[in-house]
């Protein structure tokens, strides 16, 4: 059976920086995700078609409340 073996310092030194790129270019990536999404979020609060479901949503709300009283 083979015995794993530890790779010498200068290869492990660059595995390190790789990752550590890596990682840097996930968090970069994130970051552009998070700027996108907080963009169509604001869309969609402008958007004329959310204001109307919203309003139908705070009626239909309004109406049960209303029934609820009445019973």
């Amino acid at each position: 059976m083979n015995q794993p073996r530890i790779p010498d310092p200068e290869t492990r030194r660059r595995s390190i920086e790789r990752m550590q790129e890596v990682c840097r270019q996930f968090d970069a990536l994130n970051l552009i995700l998070d700027e996108a999404i907080a963009l169509a979020e604001a869309d969609i609060r402008k958007s004329p078609v959310n204001a109307y479901r919203l309003r139908k949503a705070k009626q239909g709300v309004a109406l049960e409340n209303s029934k609820k009283v009445d019973s």
